[in-house]
């Protein structure tokens, strides 16, 4: 009788222990499970990155193209300012149809060229442009064509701290047929500190540049939604000043497109 006692009792506390191990190892099994997903939740917060965001496309446009001006001003003696201001014009902050279909950034025709080519409506039907592989080849293309065409070689006698005198003498050998573009490319480069980036380049070599006479000249960027009437309202003008002041024929507006909203005093 004591033996089958014994042989019960062992046989109870055999299953007890075995019992008692089954839950553990049950238990340690959803801890685990439980330690590897408050890892990878912690994995992923530290490795996303919140998205820059921009207040407009222009801001967007000379985060993106300001180095590569920067480095053309280095090799060609351009002022980035005036690079990075024709650029915003010229392709409407990357907008513009060359721009995005051609990587064109400054709307250069064909002329010699030999390469990839697009047409595009321009002062005629259906002109030639120049059509690149990367934006970066129209920014090294634009700097080629001003410092070896001869028209453009007074510009060279200017200090590059003198942005200004850029803008009017591109105006002078003609660059472009808008009567106000100097004064669009200049308060492109003072609103958005463009020559920050000129300074940047130069270091201890940089002098401020101090033009007599200063010049008001207000500009306005386009954005979605805006028309000439919106716009002209704002600024108190007619719809007919504001076509006038900026050469336009017809009421089309582009985003990015920039308007001189308030002309000289001079």
């Amino acid at each position: 009788m004591n033996r089958i006692f014994v042989i019960l009792c062992l046989g109870l506390m055999l299953f007890s222990c075995k019992a008692k191990r089954s839950v553990v190892t049950k238990k340690r099994t959803i801890e685990n499970k439980e330690e590897v997903v408050i890892h990878e939740e912690n994995l992923e917060n530290t490795t996303s990155k919140p998205e820059k965001t921009y207040a407009n496309d222009t801001e967007k446009y000379i985060d993106i193209y300001k180095e590569i001006a920067q480095i053309e001003m280095r090799l060609y003696n351009i002022p980035a300012s005036i690079t990075l201001a024709q650029g915003i014009l010229e392709s409407a902050s990357g907008n513009g149809r060359l721009s995005v279909e051609a990587n064109n950034h400054f709307g250069i025709k064909c002329h010699e060229w030999t390469g990839a080519k697009i047409y595009h409506d321009d002062d005629a039907a259906q002109e030639c442009f120049r059509k690149y592989n990367d934006p970066k080849y129209s920014f090294r293309d634009h700097s080629l064509f001003l410092t070896e065409r001869k028209r453009y070689s007074n510009l060279f006698s200017l200090k590059k701290e003198d942005y200004k005198g850029w803008a009017k003498g591109l105006k002078a050998a003609g660059y472009a047929t808008d009567r106000k573009y100097p004064e669009k490319l200049i308060s492109l480069i003072e609103r958005y500190n463009l020559h920050e980036l000129d300074k940047e380049v130069l270091g201890d070599a940089y002098v401020k540049h101090e033009t007599p006479d200063e010049e008001t000249v207000i500009s306005y960027t386009v954005s979605k939604g805006d028309t000439l009437y919106s716009i002209s309202k704002r600024y108190n003008i007619t719809v007919k000043e504001l076509q006038n002041l900026n050469g336009l024929n017809d009421t089309a507006l582009s985003i990015g497109q920039v308007l001189v909203v308030k002309p000289s005093e001079n």
